[in-house]
């Protein structure tokens, strides 16, 4: 079930101590994460740069829908951005929960999936009532037409303070960061339809307000001094780290 709306990476709740397994690191894999697994060594049609290991970490070519571990060998387990890439979502999330306690997972949301269109993707992914919720691309005729990922995910986050402070304050507009334990709601092409018109209709003010936070004034400038001071303390423990090389 989920537990949490983690607001970046360094929000969620791994303790030191874990075994924590990445699947899918992919070109950016965790530090944390002790042993990476990737489907892909050579081929980097589902990411953008080549295959990394870090130091310290175990790599293991493997299908993250059949994973080679035994049930609850990993406290934790990281997987960002993809999900909406493999053939069969439900036993992907099945063996994620299988071999580890709780763990991370992050995806486009329906809103990022449209400002920044990957023909890699292709599922379509919005947290729904804590359950994730996929629909193929092809069931619904997805067609965007235009691709502003360079806005979105690369030129605002390195320009823009007040970008940042969107994306703590509202975690969850361009991506699903759904932290879970013990197992992972998932809904695949559900035709019941509470849950297809979000992604076949254009959204409305209640519509909004099921993934948009919703906060009083007061509580609206506490969050977002909160942001604020947290990419402070972000820029500085880079600075650090930058230095001490």
């Amino acid at each position: 079930m989920k537990i949490r709306t983690p607001k970046t990476l360094d929000d969620l709740l791994i303790k030191k101590k874990y075994n924590i397994l990445e699947v899918g690191g992919g070109n950016h894999p965790d530090k944390r994460a002790h042993v990476v697994v990737d489907k892909y060594v050579e081929d980097n049609t589902h990411r953008s740069g080549d295959l990394k290991v870090l130091k310290n970490q175990q790599f293991l070519q493997a299908d993250g829908e059949h994973l080679p571990f035994k049930d609850k060998e990993f406290d934790y387990v990281i997987c960002r951005h993809v999900l909406e890439h493999v053939d069969d979502p439900i036993q992907f999330v099945k063996e994620q929960a299988r071999v580890a306690k709780m763990g991370y997972m992050e995806t486009p949301s329906l809103l990022g999936e449209y400002l920044a269109p990957k023909q890699s993707h292709r599922w379509l992914i919005q947290d729904i009532d804590n359950k994730l919720v996929l629909y193929d691309k092809e069931v619904i005729n997805f067609k965007p037409w235009m691709d502003f990922g360079e806005v979105f995910l690369y030129y605002l986050p390195k320009i823009s303070i007040g970008f940042k402070i969107l994306e703590r304050t509202h975690a969850n507009i361009l991506t699903v960061n759904y932290e879970w334990q013990d197992e992972i709601e998932i809904l695949v092409n559900p035709e019941d339809p509470y849950y297809l018109n979000y992604f076949i209709k254009p959204w409305d003010e209640d519509m909004c307000d099921k993934f948009i936070t919703r906060r009083s004034y007061g509580k609206e400038i506490i969050a977002t001094m909160a942001a604020a001071f947290d990419i402070m303390r972000t820029v500085a423990k880079s600075k650090l780290i930058k230095n001490s090389h």
